[in-house]
């Protein structure tokens, strides 16, 4: 068979897949379908290759070449005949034939000659008969109306952020160009998912797209999508978008046609492409930490599903695309014949890469923190002795040794003494006073430092190295704040449920740690690291070193969501007055390690360590991520192995360790190791050598460093000494706190931001009201609420962060020992003394209520002392300020005063007209009280208190 032959013959075997009927010219029955694929149609430049008819109408022509040919050059070829229909066929034919296909049968390219600017694209396979009919009735194509939407139909603003007006325009823009691919770069809580409802509905009702699919990467994500697209109201008629359009959260292997959206995770979309059954709990999984499970790093290879046809989906949206679904599950995106849109909030260069460069829209974390969008963080730090330096429990001594599969332990009196490094710590060693002392010196550190004022812990998130370890965070969180099982959770996929014991939902447990007022410190692995909203989160603590930057900013993306005071107070206390910042604790150093774009060397956490002993035993499981992630878990064997084990691996496996194991595994991986295999010399670099003895060299190296783990009795010996690994339990070593408190870059932030507050200060002191009071000294006239308002709208504008409770945080980062304190109520106030303090009015920063009390005890002791020759009231004897000189009721209704001035900087007769003088008898009863003299004494009090 010839290379024609051979590319028609699978075209035609794609083309019967898609519903279309193969036939010979000379031997055409249209009654056979409705579609036609005619082969060597004679055509007035020549015979075509296939003329394809879609009921009995000509519509497209197919270009069929050998595998190999570069199909560019073809197109002219299959424009020529779809211009050259003889008359009998061009009957009901405008022109030219619209559908063109080229093909090899293993490359496929289309267009659709209508389009503005018709270009060829790649296809997986081709169109099905009824979706080109459906197009031909179409008066004009979906790329012809994305370059008259933007302007035909302008974006309604209202509402909307401007990062997220920039990037629907941006991505309309790129539409109206026919580029395939678009990335949406948008800092987390910046609304991404809002944005995407939006275009969605612009995409449907302008655009007219038919369906549009919603990719995400677990099913929760997929629920807070769907969550969004209800609460989603339309701009035309504010009707809810589920109102209008049908949205489907894909559960099961049914794609519902009338839904306009689909939203469905990587991993279920691929498994009903491929007909199969998705395991129980797959979609809880990431795709990646599938694809690892089970067992490939390459592309995930998909065929033909007619069910399924590539045209499916007009649009293709990816949220959370900087994860490996455009790595690992590339065909799965590629498999329609649709836009691809990628949102996300961390891009690395791959994902860019794999968007062709085409990033249309860029909003960081930096942007939306001035923005007000999100909120920034501070990075406290605490150092512990064994933290820093590790530890050591001398021999003799009776320590408890844990499973860290069963959890089962034993005792045993040391033989030689355990000396013990930083990275051993919560793998081979625990040391429960190190994670005691560091959540003691959080505890210690919220009410004076972190959070002044708080009554509640904030909601805290705790990143552990492990499930076990994060078992033990939980029980010793519990114990150091002294409180119940309620306060602190294990968020985590081998978390159970209280009640039933079985697994966890990973939404339920999420829910309630949103909700729930009780459940303050949750402790997770790496579950809600990414994409999950949780936005209550104040407080995020790194018990775990990370050593990607991208999945860095995802796990510091949690904390960033701004959240109304309304809803913050709802689950964290009254005293919560905003979301103004979020505090990491670095307990670990995270934020001083070097982060890299790189990846891991354990690519697969997820696969045990048996599965991949079986799968290098085979040449086609040996690719480089298992070969990594073999190597890296024997290393972290061996550090955790005591002699007898080692010799046990020895004997089976004729010499080796594990660290040797692990070390020709990684060598032949090294391109340079592989170089120097290849040629012989050492340091020779890969470019030097020939490919294909590259390629010859790596499978020799491959090959020598599995052969151990073709016995049986070696693979056996591993999988055993890793059940039995333990971690030693030291509950001898006391720790200590070596330093804790801002980092320096917090401590520079804040200065920066004291900085700018004082020079505005400066800056605008003749043309702000407010300030031209605070600047005189005394003070010209009365400052009022009105005019305090002015300042704080006028501080919002220049910088939406320069709120009350930040300009605090600030000075209480830069001056400690000069902040006294935070108040529970009237924040508003507080701007008086943050401008006086900033100034150098006063020498300390003390809330203006706690400055209006002490102001007034001391004029009740100066009105005591004037009236020190007086007798007594007769109906009190009490030597407390203000009794010598008024009775109880005229206290009472002064403390009221004082509460009022506090919290709106002065008072007068009209204020007696409300709460809560008004229930007392309003202004009749202040002139009972204290009679002619009333408006002399609020005149005093508005001076003294307030000055």
């Amino acid at each position: 068979m010839t290379p024609e032959a051979q590319a028609r013959e699978q075209i035609d075997a794609q083309l019967l897949a898609c519903g279309w009927v193969v036939q010979d010219y000379k031997a055409v029955d249209f009654s056979a379908g409705r579609g036609i694929a005619l082969r060597e149609v004679p055509l007035k430049s020549g015979p075509c290759d296939y003329l394809l008819l879609v009921d009995r109408h000509a519509a497209g022509v197919i270009e069929a070449k050998k595998e190999g040919t570069t199909l560019s050059v073809v197109a002219d070829q299959s424009a020529r005949y779809a211009s050259s229909l003889p008359d009998f066929l061009a009957a009901g034919v405008t022109g030219s034939l619209p559908f063109l296909y080229e093909s090899t049968g293993v490359e496929t390219w289309f267009r659709d000659e209508r389009d503005p600017a018709p270009r060829s694209r790649r296809v997986f396979t081709f169109h099905r008969p009824e979706t080109l009919a459906e197009l031909l009735t179409e008066p004009d194509t979906l790329r012809a109306r994305l370059v008259k939407m933007p302007k035909a139909h302008p974006l309604a603003t209202t509402g909307m952020r401007d990062c997220q007006v920039e990037a629907i325009h941006g991505l309309e823009t790129s539409f109206a160009e026919n580029r395939p691919r678009a990335l949406i770069h948008m800092a987390t809580g910046a609304g991404k998912t809002y944005t995407a409802c939006a275009f969605t509905y612009r995409l449907i009702k302008y655009a007219g797209a038919r369906r549009i699919l919603f990719l995400v990467d677990r099913a929760n994500l997929g629920e807070q999508a769907r969550d969004e697209f209800a609460r989603f109201r339309t701009p035309a008629s504010g009707r809810l978008f589920t109102e209008l359009y049908n949205v489907q959260h894909l559960t099961s292997p049914h794609i519902d046609d009338v839904c306009r959206v689909t939203i469905c995770t990587i991993q279920r979309l691929y498994s009903i492409l491929r007909g199969e059954d998705l395991a129980e709990g797959a979609d809880d999984l990431s795709g990646a930490e599938l694809a690892a499970a089970l067992g490939t790093t390459r592309t995930r290879d998909i065929a033909y599903n007619p069910a399924v046809p590539i045209e499916k989906f007009d649009f293709i949206v990816t949220d959370e695309c900087h994860r490996s679904i455009y790595n690992l599950w590339r065909q799965v995106l590629e498999y329609f014949d649709g836009f691809l849109v990628g949102l996300t909030a961390t891009p690395a260069p791959q994902t860019i890469a794999y968007f062709h460069q085409n990033r249309v829209a860029e909003y960081n974390h930096e942007r939306a923190v001035a923005d007000g969008v999100n909120v920034g963080y501070d990075v406290y730090r605490i150092k512990t002795r064994v933290t820093e330096q590790g530890g050591k429990v001398e021999k003799g001594f009776l320590i408890d040794h844990r499973s860290k599969a069963s959890r089962a332990q034993r005792s045993a009196v040391l033989s030689d003494d355990l000396d013990y490094t930083p990275a051993d710590l919560d793998r081979s060693v625990v040391v429960p006073d190190q994670i005691r002392t560091v959540l003691r010196t959080y505890r210690d550190a919220l009410p004076t430092e972190l959070f002044p004022g708080r009554t509640l812990v904030p909601k805290t998130l705790i990143f552990a190295k492990d499930d076990s370890h994060a078992e033990d965070i939980v029980h010793l969180c519990r114990e150091v704040f002294g409180r119940g099982n309620d306060f602190c959770k294990k968020i985590t996929y081998q978390a159970k449920h209280p009640v039933t014991g079985k697994p966890a939902k990973s939404k339920e447990l999420i829910k309630e740690f949103c909700l729930s007022p009780t459940l303050r410190i949750a402790v997770t692995v790496d579950m809600i690291a990414t994409g999950t909203d949780i936005k209550p989160l104040e407080v995020l603590i790194f018990l775990r070193d990370v050593r990607s930057r991208v999945y860095f900013e995802q796990m510091k993306g949690r904390g960033t969501r701004v959240l109304t005071p309304t809803d913050l107070q709802s689950v964290s206390g009254a005293d919560a007055r905003a979301k103004t910042h979020f505090v990491l604790v670095d307990a670990v150093g995270v934020c001083e390690s070097d982060k890299t774009e790189s990846r891991p060397l354990d690519r697969q956490p997820t696969v045990p360590l048996k599965t991949l002993l079986q799968r290098v035993v085979f040449p086609a499981g040996r690719d480089e991520d298992t070969l990594t992630t073999l190597a890296a878990r024997l290393a972290r064997l061996d550090r955790e192995l005591d002699q007898p084990q080692r010799q046990q691996i020895a004997a089976a496996s004729g010499g080796h360790t594990p660290a040797t194991l692990a070390g020709a595994l990684l060598r032949a991986v090294d391109p340079d190791a592989i170089a120097e295999k290849a040629s012989g010399k050492p340091g020779a670099e890969p470019q030097e050598v020939a490919p294909e003895k590259l390629e010859q060299a790596r499978q020799q190296l491959i090959a020598a460093a599995c052969a151990p783990f073709d016995k049986a009795a070696l693979r056996d010996t591993l999988n055993a000494l890793k059940q039995e690994t333990e971690q030693a339990l030291d509950i001898y070593t006391p720790d200590e706190v070596l330093s804790a408190g801002f980092d320096a870059a917090a401590k520079a932030k804040a200065q920066s931001l004291v900085q700018a507050f004082r020079d505005y200060l400066i800056q605008k002191r003749a043309e702000i009201a407010a300030l031209q009071i605070l600047y005189s000294r005394p003070y010209a006239q009365r400052l009022t609420e009105t005019m305090l308002k002015e300042l704080e709208k006028k501080l919002r504008e220049t910088h939406a962060t320069w709120t009350e409770d930040r300009l605090w945080d600030a000075f209480a980062i830069t001056t400690p020992a000069k902040v006294k304190g935070r108040s529970q109520s009237g924040r508003f106030a507080d701007l008086v003394s943050l401008v006086r303090f900033a100034l150098e009015q006063q020498p300390v920063l003390e809330p203006f209520a706690d400055s209006v009390a002490a102001r007034f005890d001391a004029w009740l002791q100066a009105k005591d002392t004037a009236a020190s020759g007086l007798k007594p009231n007769a109906s009190n004897l009490n030597t407390e300020p203000g009794y010598r000189t008024f009775t109880p009721d005229q206290l009472s209704w002064l403390h009221l005063i004082r509460d009022h001035i506090a919290t709106s900087l002065s008072i007068d007769a009209d204020d007696f007209g409300y709460s809560p003088f008004a229930q007392r008898g309003g202004l009749g009863k202040a002139h009972q009280l204290f009679g002619e003299q009333l408006p002399k004494l609020l005149g005093e009090l508005n001076e003294v208190l307030a000055a």
